[in-house]
C-alpha cells in the first residue's frame, strides 16, 4: 500500500486540471474531418504523416449503425483499434462503438514505447536482446505475480507486433530503456517523439483504409446473451438506445484511472492523487462483462507514475530518464536509482520531505527525447543558460546543484554510478547549456486489475469457464503485468493481445459453434 503522507491539496490540484486537459488533448489528437485514402505501406512513417492522415479520419454517421455485424468492438484505443484491423483482416465485418467524442482512449496519452524483443530495429542497432530476458525482466518488474502464460504469450509475439505495425506504415524504429529494463527494448517513432498520438493516428488511419466503421459518442450499457452465449450490445447513440446483434463482442475499454470512487475502493492509500488518465477510462467494460458473470483479478494494483507535473497532471514520459536525465530533490541532490520500477521510484519521491522532485537535464536530450519539447509549449519546463541560473529558477542550492551533475557526469564517463547503481540510460552526460528542470510528483496512471482472460483473449468465469463469444483486451483485463507494470509494457499489451482478439474470432466462433 501507499504512504498516506501526502499533501492531499497539492495532489487533487493536479486531479481537477486533468480533467479539462484530457479533452484537449484526445481532440488534437484526431481530428473528424472527410476521410482520405492512402495505400499500407512498409516504409517508415513520420510523425507528422501520421497526424495528417488522422486528421482525414471520418466518424460514421449514427444513421448508418446497422442492426448486426460479425463483432462488435467496445473501446477505441489501440487494441479496440488493431483488433478491429485483425477481424477485417480475417475476413469478417466489425464495427467499433467509443463513448468518447473521439478515438483513442488513454493510448493518445501514451508516452514512452513499446517494448518488444529480438526485433528488426534491435538486430540492426547490434542489440542482443533475448524474449527470455525480456519474460524474467518483466516478471521481476511484476513482483512475480503476473500471469505466465499470458506474459510469455505478450514476449514471444512482440517481435511480430513491431512488423505487423511496420507493415502498415507505423514504423516505431526509435530505440531507448524504461525502468526495470536492461536492454533498449523501448521502440518509438523515428524522430523520437512521444509513442501515443503516433499509433493511434496510423492505426485510424488503416481503420479507414479498410472501411471499418467507427461510430463516437456510443455508449455501449449492456452485453446481452442468449443460451448461454453473447449476443451482441445495447448502445445508447444519438440520443436513443439500439440493440446490435453479433457473433462476437470485444471489450477494449481501457481500466479505471479516471474513476476515482472505484479506485480508492480497491486502494484507498490512493485517494488524493491526480490521475493521468482520460476522463473516459471509468471502467465501464469491466462491469458490463461482471454482470455476465466474469470473473477479476489484481484489482487492487494501481500503478502510479512517478514522474506527473502535478498542476495539469501531465505524464512526463519515462524516456525523458531513459535518455540521461536525473532526478533530484529541494536540496538539489540526486535520491535513488532513476531507472528503478516506477514503483519504487515513486516511493522514494513520497518518502522526500518535500514530496516532489525535479527531472533535471540539458539541450542535448531534448534532441533525443522530442516529448520534451510539448512539454516546453504547455509551459511545465524551467530553463536556464547555465547550472547556476536553473537552480535559481527551481529554488535549489546552486554549488549544490552544479556538484551533483558533475558528478553524475563522471559517473557516466566511467559507466559506474558509485552513488545509486544506475546502469542504464547512462549513454550521455547532461553538460550542454541551457538546462532544464520539471517539477514532478508521483500520479495514478495505470490500473494493472481487471477481467481475467486466456490467451485466446476469451473472458473467463470465476470456475475457469469461458464466457462464449465475450473477449476482451488491453487494460480492461487484468494479470499480464502483475503487481507493477513495466514501462513501455502497456503500448506492447494492447497491441499484442488486440491483434490476438481480432484475429482468432473466426476460428474460436468456429470451434465453439
Amino acid at each position: 500500500m501507499i504512504s498516506m503522507e501526502i499533501n492531499k491539496t497539492f495532489f487533487q490540484k493536479g486531479l481537477l486540471a486533468s480533467l479539462a486537459i484530457s479533452s484537449v488533448l484526445l481532440l488534437a489528437a484526431c481530428g473528424n474531418n472527410s476521410s482520405q485514402s492512402s495505400s499500407s505501406s512498409a516504409k517508415e512513417t513520420t510523425t507528422a504523416e501520421a497526424v495528417a492522415s488522422a486528421s482525414a479520419q471520418k466518424y460514421a454517421d449514427p444513421s448508418t449503425l446497422k442492426d448486426s455485424y460479425d463483432v462488435i468492438i467496445v473501446g477505441s484505443g489501440g487494441a479496440g483499434l488493431s483488433a478491429a484491423i485483425q477481424a477485417k483482416e480475417a475476413g469478417l465485418n466489425p464495427v467499433i462503438l467509443e463513448k468518447m467524442p473521439t478515438a483513442g482512449g488513454n493510448t493518445t496519452k501514451s508516452s514512452a514505447g513499446m517494448n518488444a524483443s529480438q526485433t528488426k530495429f534491435q538486430e540492426k542497432e547490434g542489440i542482443k536482446d533475448s524474449n527470455d530476458k525480456f519474460y524474467e525482466e518483466s516478471l521481476k518488474g511484476g513482483k512475480g505475480t503476473n500471469n505466465p502464460e499470458l506474459l510469455r504469450y505478450l514476449v514471444d509475439n512482440s517481435a511480430s507486433a513491431i512488423d505487423w505495425l511496420d507493415s502498415m506504415g507505423i514504423t516505431l524504429s526509435n530505440l531507448t530503456t524504461t525502468g526495470g529494463m536492461s536492454e533498449k527494448r523501448t521502440h518509438r517513432p523515428a524522430d523520437g517523439s512521444a509513442v501515443g498520438e503516433y499509433l493511434v493516428n496510423g492505426l485510424l488511419r488503416n481503420v479507414s483504409e479498410r472501411e471499418i466503421p467507427l461510430f463516437v459518442n456510443a455508449d455501449v450499457t449492456k452485453v446481452n446473451e442468449k443460451d448461454g452465449k453473447v449476443t451482441g450490445v445495447n448502445v445508447t447513440i444519438d440520443g436513443k438506445e439500439k440493440t446490435i446483434s453479433a457473433k462476437a463482442v470485444v471489450l477494449t475499454t481501457g481500466g479505471f484511472g479516471a474513476n476515482m470512487e472505484m479506485v480508492t475502493e480497491y486502494n484507498p492509500a490512493l485517494n488524493g492523487f491526480v490521475t493521468t488518465n482520460q476522463k473516459g477510462s471509468t471502467g465501464d467494460g469491466i462491469q458490463l462483462a461482471k454482470e455476465l458473470g466474469a470473473a477479476t483479478v489484481d484489482m487492487k494494483e494501481i500503478q502510479i507514475h512517478p514522474t506527473v507535473e502535478q498542476s495539469t497532471s501531465t505524464l512526463i514520459s519515462e524516456s525523458v530518464r531513459g535518455e540521461g536525465a536525473i532526478l533530484v530533490n529541494q536540496e538539489g541532490k540526486r535520491f535513488y536509482n532513476e531507472m528503478e520500477t516506477r514503483d519504487k521510484v515513486s516511493q522514494q519521491i513520497i518518502g522526500l520531505k518535500e514530496k516532489y522532485a525535479y527531472l533535471i537535464f540539458d539541450s542535448a536530450l531534448t534532441e533525443r527525447a522530442k516529448a520534451v519539447k510539448f512539454y516546453e509549449k504547455r509551459g511545465l519546463v524551467k530553463k536556464a543558460d547555465t547550472i547556476e541560473a536553473l537552480a535559481k529558477e527551481i529554488n535549489v542550492p546552486a554549488e549544490t546543484l552544479k556538484a551533483t551533475l558533475e558528478t553524475w557526469n563522471k559517473a557516466v564517463a566511467d559507466k559506474n554510478d558509485a552513488e545509486f547503481g544506475r546502469k542504464t540510460a547512462m549513454d550521455h552526460d547532461l553538460s550542454k547549456g541551457p538546462y532544464y528542470a520539471i517539477q514532478i510528483a508521483p500520479g495514478i496512471h495505470h490500473t494493472m486489475g481487471g477481467l481475467k482472460i486466456n490467451t485466446n483473449t476469451q473472458v473467463l468465469k470465476e470456475d475457469g469457464s469461458v464466457i462464449k463469444g465475450l473477449y476482451a483486451a488491453g487494460e480492461v483485463t487484468g494479470g499480464i503485468h502483475g503487481a507493477n507494470r513495466i514501462g513501455g509494457n502497456a503500448v506492447a499489451d494492447i497491441i499484442i493481445f488486440g491483434r490476438q482478439a481480432g484475429g482468432n474470432l473466426l476460428h474460436m466462433q468456429k470451434k465453439t459453434n
